[in-house]
């Protein structure tokens, strides 16, 4: 339930009441019994809940800085390519028997 905020028009008593979206607002002051105005405030702030919120939740590697431990400027290394085979010094590429 959002919290209102008014004043009074007669006596200048600000006050805030706690009242559902379905009420109607306050008329009478709680002090005097003057007439109360509505005030406009400023809101409340955004409520960011479940994911996709943040960078981290938009890339998903292997390098996280969140996974990694260092400071995420770790670059990926690509696995040595396998060694290539020798040539026989010979030139007899021929199965011995």
């Amino acid at each position: 339930m959002p919290t209102y905020e008014y004043k009074c028009d007669s006596c200048g008593y600000i006050f805030e009441e706690l009242q559902s979206i379905k009420d109607d607002p306050l008329s009478k002051c709680p002090k005097c019994g003057g007439k109360v105005q509505r005030l406009i405030g400023p809101g409340a702030g955004l409520i960011f809940k479940g994911s996709g919120f943040y960078l981290t939740d938009y890339k998903k590697s292997n390098t996280s800085p969140s996974t990694s431990g260092g400071n995420g400027n770790a670059k990926k290394t690509e696995p040595a390519a396998p060694p290539k085979a020798e040539k026989s010094s010979t030139g007899d590429n021929k199965p011995k028997s």
